[in-house]
C-alpha cells in the first residue's frame, strides 16, 4: 500500500519501522527535518518536512496516489484536521488518527462518522486496557483477547515451584486434565511452536490458548492464583491513570493513585470520586511504604519517566508481593528489561502499532477472511492472528490434518456460533468461522496464507 505517515514521533516511528518491514511504500511528513533525517537514514522510507494539515505539503508527499493515512501527532486537533484535508484531497483515501484526550473519547463514534475518519486510535485507553486485563488475571505476563473475549492467550514463566520442568506438553494437558493448548515458547533467544512431544524446562515463557474458565483452572492446578487482585496502588495520575481508575472501580477494586502535582490531584479527586488519591512523590520509598505498598496485591507503574517505572517496580518486587506492571515508553533495550524479572511490562507505542497494522492486513484481504484480531507476541519474534472466515477456500475443502500448512504454525482455536474449539487433526474450518493462529512467520493477510 501508499501509505502517509504524520508525526515522527515514538508511535510514527514504531509504525514506520513495521510497515516498512512488511513491504509498505512509506512517506513520512514532520516539522522536524532531523527528526525525519534520523528515520529515513535508517529505513527505506521517504520524508516531507512541514505540517501535515497543508494541502501543498500532502501534495509533496504524494496524497493523490495515497491508500491510506494516518496521522499521529501530539495534537488530537491536528490528527483530526489532518485526516479531513487528506480525505478531500486525495479523493477518499482511507485514514486513521490518533485521539487521546479522554473528553473527545466519548465522541468517536459521532467524529469517525461526521469527519468520515476510517479509524481512531487511543494509545493512553489501549494501555489502560491490557493493564486491567493483567489485574484480572495477575498471574500471567500478558493476556491477549480473541473470539470477543470468550478465549485468551496468556504468558505465563515457569517457576520450580510449578513441577513442570521435563514434561512433554502432551504429558501436561492429560496430567492436569486442562483444557488448554500450548502455543508458543520462548527459550533464551529461541521461539518454538511446540507439537504435543515437545519438552518443557523451568525458565521457559510459554503462550497458552484457553477460555478465561479454563485458564483459571489451568492456573490453580499449577498453583499460581487465579484470582484478580482486590487493591492497586498507581503512581503517576496522568491519562492512563484516568482511564485505568475508571475500569478498575467498575470491577470493584479499591483503588489508590500518588501523584505529585497538587493541581492534577485536584482534578482526579473530581474525575474519580470513588478512588482515593495521594498527593505525593511516588519516587520516595517511604512515603510508598506508608502508603501501605508492603500489602499491596498490584503496584501500577505509570509516570512519563521510563527510568523511574522500572527502578519503582524493582523497589516494589524488593518490598511486596504486589502483581508488577511498568509501562515503557522510550527505552528501546526490551533484552535488559525482560531480565529484570519485574512481572508486565507495558508498551503503548507497540500496542498502538498493532493495531493500525490489523486494520492495514484487514483491508488487504484477497478473499472474503479478514485478519480481525493481531498481537505481535515474545518479543516480537511471532504473531497471534485471528482470521474470520467468510467465503469457501482451500482452507475449507479439507480436515485440518490434511491441510498442508506452512512450518512453524499452530491452529489454536476455532470459534464458532459463540461455542470454542479447540481443534484436532480430524476437525475442519468452516464458513462463519473465526480461526487463531500463532505462527513465526510474518505478514499473513489473509487465511490461506496458512497454507504452503
Amino acid at each position: 500500500m501508499e501509505i502517509i505517515i504524520v508525526g515522527c514521533g515514538k508511535v510514527g516511528t514504531t509504525l514506520a519501522e513495521r510497515l516498512s518491514a512488511e513491504g509498505h511504500n512509506l512517506v513520512l511528513i514532520d516539522l522536524s527535518a532531523k527528526k525525519l533525517e534520523a528515520v529515513t537514514d535508517r529505513l527505506d522510507v521517504m520524508g516531507v518536512a512541514g505540517n501535515g494539515a497543508s494541502v501543498n505539503v500532502l501534495m509533496d508527499a504524494g496524497i493523490d496516489k495515497t491508500d491510506l493515512l494516518i496521522a499521529v501527532t501530539a495534537s488530537d486537533e491536528l490528527n483530526l484536521l489532518c485526516c479531513l484535508i487528506a480525505k478531500k484531497a486525495s479523493g477518499g483515501c482511507q485514514t486513521i488518527a490518533r485521539v487521546r484526550n479522554p473528553l473527545y473519547n466519548k465522541e468517536i463514534g459521532f467524529i469517525k462518522e461526521q469527519l468520515g475518519i476510517s479509524m481512531v486510535i487511543n494509545p493512553e485507553l489501549t494501555a489502560a486496557m491490557e493493564i486491567a486485563r493483567l489485574l484480572r488475571f495477575p498471574s500471567a505476563i500478558k493476556i491477549d483477547t480473541f473470539a470477543k473475549g470468550r478465549a485468551e492467550l496468556l504468558k505465563l514463566k515457569l517457576k520450580p515451584e510449578f513441577h513442570l520442568d521435563g514434561r512433554t506438553v502432551v504429558r501436561l494437558v492429560s496430567e492436569l486434565r486442562s483444557s488448554v493448548l500450548v502455543c508458543a515458547v520462548e527459550r533464551g533467544d529461541e521461539v518454538f511452536i511446540p507439537n504435543g512431544d515437545f519438552i518443557l524446562r523451568d525458565g521457559d515463557s510459554i503462550s497458552i490458548m484457553a477460555t478465561p474458565v479454563e485458564a483459571a483452572s489451568f492456573f490453580k492446578k499449577i498453583g499460581m492464583s487465579a484470582h484478580r487482585v482486590s487493591n492497586t496502588l498507581i503512581v503517576g495520575g496522568g491519562t492512563i491513570a484516568v482511564y485505568l481508575a475508571h475500569q478498575l472501580l467498575d470491577m470493584g477494586i479499591d483503588v489508590h493513585i500518588v501523584e505529585i502535582k497538587p493541581e492534577r490531584c485536584e482534578f482526579l479527586s473530581q474525575t474519580l470520586p470513588k478512588a482515593t488519591i495521594l498527593n505525593g512523590d511516588g519516587t520516595d520509598q517511604q512515603f510508598l511504604l506508608d502508603e501501605g505498598l508492603a500489602h499491596a496485591e498490584s503496584f501500577v507503574t505509570i509516570t512519563n519517566l521510563d527510568e523511574e517505572n522500572l527502578l519503582l517496580a524493582l523497589f516494589a518486587k524488593q518490598h511486596s508481593k504486589a502483581k508488577l506492571v511498568a509501562k515503557v515508553n522510550r527505552i528501546a533495550f526490551d533484552d535488559v528489561i525482560d531480565s529484570l524479572d519485574l512481572g508486565s511490562v507495558i508498551y503503548p507505542k507497540y500496542l498502538t502499532a498493532d493495531y493500525i497494522i490489523q486494520y492495514i492486513r484487514a483491508t488487504q484481504n484477497s478473499i472474503g477472511s479478514n485478519v480481525e484480531t493481531l498481537y505481535k507476541i515474545l518479543d516480537d519474534r511471532a504473531e497471534a492472528l485471528e482470521f474470520s472466515v467468510r467465503t469457501e477456500s482451500e482452507v475449507t475443502a479439507s480436515t485440518i490434518s490434511e491441510l498442508n500448512l506452512k512450518k512453524n504454525l499452530l491452529i489454536c482455536c476455532i470459534y464458532r456460533k459463540g461455542q470454542v474449539i479447540f481443534p484436532r487433526g480430524h476437525n475442519r474450518i468452516q464458513v462463519g468461522d473465526s480461526v487463531i493462529v500463532v505462527t513465526t512467520n510474518k505478514g499473513f493477510h489473509d487465511i490461506r496464507d496458512i497454507l504452503r
